[in-house]
């Protein structure tokens, strides 16, 4: 019951402290204005520091939405982008609508636009930065952890969070990998859907920047932990890059205990790197 009040809490926040910004990214040569939903912390005195979030194959949901706020009443800048709206997507968690190695690839400038659109911010820390990104997401922005940036003139994001990625995308990026900055997986030890060992076998192929890799596996948790109040159900038609030929099924559904872990652990992770 402590735990709902609690939720209760995060949830009642100002009405002006979101507000639906566009954040702008080139694409076959257009421009497309990702709608993003912003969280700015109470105290303006200051410029803080940012995370952008990322969702994932379900389009933007309560658990990014109630992670933002949460990085909100802890003193961050939380920005949740939008990938999919500018692209007339809604859901590709099915097999049918799957997105492909390129749409991810695709997808990752979104990340290097999220951050160079906070640094522009006369409110944001522009060296006080990170990304996360959850499942399709997460494995989105696995790839621009993993990868340098587009735009090398720019410095690297301050750290990522990986909520369950799907890591099978990592294996475009060939045997030895390298991490330019502090990274957060945070993974459940029953997930179907984007295994443990997938992406233990994505840190194992690291070698450079090893030492910045932090992990979290949480016991007796499926995919999408974190969807509070979902009980665990089997998804018999979802896309799945751990099986063979990308197909089909994976169990997901929330566990509270896990949950509770995954909100310390990553706020002990964002003070370490980004302070607070």
């Amino acid at each position: 019951m402590r735990w709902l009040l609690l939720l209760g809490l995060v949830w009642a926040v100002p009405a002006w402290a979101q507000q639906t910004v566009h954040v702008p990214v080139e694409e076959g040569g257009r421009t497309l204005k990702l709608a993003s939903q912003l969280y700015r912390p109470s105290d303006h005195a200051k410029a803080a520091a940012a995370i952008a979030i990322f969702h994932g194959c379900g389009g933007p949901g309560q658990n990014t939405a109630r992670m933002a706020a949460l990085l909100q009443r802890w003193g961050y800048v939380a920005l949740g982008v939008d990938s999919f709206s500018a692209r007339g997507l809604k859901d590709v968690c099915g097999a049918r609508h799957w997105p492909t190695q390129a749409d991810a690839e695709r997808r990752a400038h979104d990340i290097d636009a999220a951050i160079k659109w906070l640094r522009a911010q006369s409110f944001v820390d522009p060296a006080r930065i990170a990304f996360m990104g959850y499942s399709y997401g997460g494995g989105v922005a696995m790839l621009r952890a993993l990868t340098p940036r587009l735009d090398d003139a720019l410095p690297p994001a301050r750290a990522a969070i990986l909520v369950y990625p799907d890591c099978a995308l990592a294996d475009a990026l060939g045997p030895r990998l390298r991490v330019r900055q502090p990274t957060l997986f945070a993974l459940a030890a029953l997930d179907d859907w984007t295994p443990v060992s997938q992406c233990q076998a994505v840190i194992d192929r690291v070698a450079v920047g090893r030492d910045l890799i932090e992990t979290r596996v949480y016991d007796g948790a499926y995919h999408s932990f974190d969807a509070l109040g979902l009980p665990v159900r089997y998804l018999a038609d979802a896309g799945n890059r751990s099986k063979p030929g990308g197909c089909c099924g994976a169990h997901y559904g929330a566990n509270e205990a896990a949950w509770k872990a995954f909100v310390t652990d990553v706020r002990a992770f964002l003070t370490k790197q980004l302070g607070q």
